[in-house]
This record gives structure tokens, sequence and C-alpha cells, in this order.
């Protein structure tokens, strides 16, 4: 079985997809292990992971508009990146974590801190010029307008 991507909402609840039958095998790092190259890594079971996390998505139509939703509390709109081509949608990001908590007091950690990406094809070829992009309580809406393939224009003949 391939190794699938585990999406943000997995990375940032902690559950994993139903239907997947193995564990993705991972590396791990024990507080005063050293590392296979030597270096003597900190941390205490650290999952080490060097992709971003895939964000989860809702997409939807109008009878106008492809409709984009994805759930980016914590995020900066200056550390968001949105990138539409006529049929495909990329949403990146990066949430800083602010806190400067020493690790032996956490009891609990499942916050997802770090850089996250999702890719996806468009349902319907759109407008990449026409886009609004709005992020209110941690939930980003964007909303892009479809081509219109019935549309025409009459174009006027200028003599000279």
């Amino acid at each position: 079985m391939e190794n699938k991507k585990r999406s943000f909402f997995e990375r940032l609840t902690g559950s994993r997809n139903f239907e997947e039958k193995t564990e993705p095998k991972k590396e791990y790092l024990i507080r005063g292990v050293k590392s296979a190259n030597g270096d003597k890594k900190d941390g205490n079971w650290i999952e080490e992971e060097n992709e971003e996390a895939e964000l989860t998505i809702d997409v939807y139509q109008t009878p106008t508009d492809i409709i984009v939703q994805t759930m980016v509390a914590g995020v900066r709109p200056e550390d968001l990146e949105i990138s539409i081509a006529r049929d495909v949608i990329t949403i990146r990001g990066k949430r800083e974590e602010s806190r400067t908590v020493d690790e032996e007091n956490y009891f609990t950690k499942e916050l997802y801190w770090g850089k996250f990406s999702r890719t996806i094809s468009l349902p319907a070829e759109v407008e990449p010029e026409e886009v609004e992009a709005i992020e209110k309580h941690g939930l980003l809406t964007v909303k892009i307008k479809k081509v219109d393939k019935n549309k025409t224009n009459n174009v006027k003949i200028r003599s000279i």
C-alpha cells in the first residue's frame, strides 16, 4: 500500500482514516539518543516529518461560482498563499507557534504547527482573475467565477 499523506485534520486531531490498513512508517527521536549520523538529538519521542500537512477542504458550486472552504484558524492572512489556474487551486500557509513552553510541562500536545498546503483539481474551468477570498473566524472561503462558455461577444469592425 502506498504512503498516503495525512490530512490537516488527521494531523490536528491525531485521527486516522478508517480505510487505512497499515500505519505509515515514521521516524522517532528519543531524548539523548544519537541519530544515525552521530548527532545527539534532543526531544522526547518527537515525531519527525519534513512534509507539509494537508488541508481538509469543502468544494461546491453555485450556478456561477466554485466555492472552496478550509479551516485556517491561527494563521495570519499574510501567511497564506492562494494560487489559481484555469482548473487547479493551491492553498499554502504556515501556522506559527508563539508559545514558549518547555516540553516537560505539556500533558497533551495535539495542535498542528508548521507548513500546510493543498492542491486540488477544480470541477469546472474558472476565471483566475475573478476571485474573492475571505477569512472569518478561522474559515477561509475562496469564491472563484466559473468560465461562462455560453457568453458571446459581438465585435465591431472598424474601417480604416
